[in-house]
């Protein structure tokens, strides 16, 4: 733990040479949230390898690199490429950066994600507000020794996605006219998508979305008393009875043609937080 405070001070160090922003929100920018870039008065920006011990996004529809800016009143710090399991990082690596963002005095986390419904209440296009999730990664960021000055040993999950700002949500995409669903996100680890036997699996446990990501970043925000907010982007129908292949190419599309939902609905609530 003293090393990982130790590269987290060299970390900041390479941040604080290109910028004198104070964020106070940070946001992960997954497929689906890039628009929100175009919202944000960019003061400065840094790419992921040329951070010290930062991973580099892998996924092709990631950018990696840091913004900071202001988001109408808000300072910001962006992350434009989330980090995966599946791409081989350890549960450590995928969360620095948000264990980077507390230590940088941010106490509020926004999370964004593109996912497939289980729920045959939910059509691909549509945005979803997590509410919950369930973390069948396999793993999980904590398991080793403890920093207690970072969080318990045994945080307590009764509240993962703040219902403060659940319901900010919820208010803004009405004042907007858009529909929302809100749901229960199930993380595997991926990389290939599910079986029909998996998606039914999923959909017994209570599970109503599924995707490769943001669990372990809320486990690690949330061991470290940050409020955090999560909204998904449905880009493909996991019905067992009528699967059909879906390739990256239209995950990433639908994601596209959603995305303006997203983008307004994150901004309403980040201003209004």
């Amino acid at each position: 733990m003293n090393d990982l405070r130790t590269r987290i001070a060299e970390t900041q160090a390479a941040l604080s040479a290109v910028t004198k922003l104070q964020p106070e929100i940070g946001i992960v920018l997954g497929t689906g949230l890039g628009g929100l870039v175009s919202k944000i008065e960019i003061e400065s920006t840094i790419d992921y390898d040329n951070i010290p011990h930062f991973p580099v996004s892998t996924v092709e529809s990631h950018h990696g690199r840091l913004i900071f800016g202001k988001l109408g009143t808000k300072s910001v710090m962006a992350m434009q490429g989330r980090f995966h399991y599946y791409e081989g990082y350890t549960m450590q690596q995928i969360t620095y950066p948000i264990r980077t963002m507390k230590l940088m005095g941010i106490n509020t986390l926004f999370v964004s994600n593109a996912c497939g419904t289980v729920n045959p209440l939910f059509r691909k296009g549509d945005v979803m507000i997590m509410d919950d999730h369930i973390n069948l990664i396999g793993d999980n960021p904590l398991i080793g020794r403890n920093d207690d000055s970072f969080g318990p040993r045994f945080p307590d999950m009764s509240e993962p996605y703040s219902k403060r700002l659940i319901a900010i949500a919820e208010r803004v995409a009405l004042e907007l006219g858009i529909s929302v669903k809100k749901g229960v996100y199930v993380a595997v680890a991926g990389p290939n998508l599910e079986t029909r036997a998996e998606y039914r699996f999923m959909r017994a446990i209570g599970a109503d979305v599924v995707g490769m990501s943001t669990v372990p970043e809320n486990i690690v925000a949330r061991h470290m008393g940050m409020e955090v907010f999560g909204c998904s982007i449905i880009t493909d129908e996991c019905y067992p009875e009528a699967l059909h292949p879906v390739s990256v190419a239209e995950i990433i599309a639908v994601a596209n043609e959603a995305e303006p939902k997203m983008t307004s609905i994150m901004e309403g609530v980040i201003n209004a937080a």
